[in-house]
């Protein structure tokens, strides 16, 4: 173990940060569009405890985000491809970080 892990470890010293946990993988659109299906056909039902509608409510904003993102980035690509068929190839500048 780390000088650092021991030091968070240390017994009597609160927690100043949540520790480090990988980042879930986004689902692809066809995956996230059938679980806000789902979600939107169980919160339509009437039969969530207002609890669980909140919760639903927010993993469905949650879930449309990934969705329109997905939408956007295959648009933009759409785009590039069609420019691209036509002879001309624009890329998007984006500068490089110099410290």
């Amino acid at each position: 173990m780390s000088a650092a892990q021991r030091l968070f470890e240390m017994p009597g010293i609160p927690r100043i940060f949540p520790p480090v946990e990988a980042k879930e993988a986004k689902p692809s659109f066809e995956q996230a569009l059938t679980k806000l299906e789902t979600i939107v056909e169980s919160m339509e039902s009437g039969d969530v405890p207002l609890a669980d509608l909140l919760a639903k409510f927010e993993e469905g904003n949650r879930l449309l985000r990934v969705c329109e993102t997905r939408l956007k980035d295959a648009e933009l690509k759409i785009e590039q491809l069609k420019k691209s068929k036509d002879g001309v190839t624009f890329v998007k500048f984006e500068p490089t970080a110099e410290a």
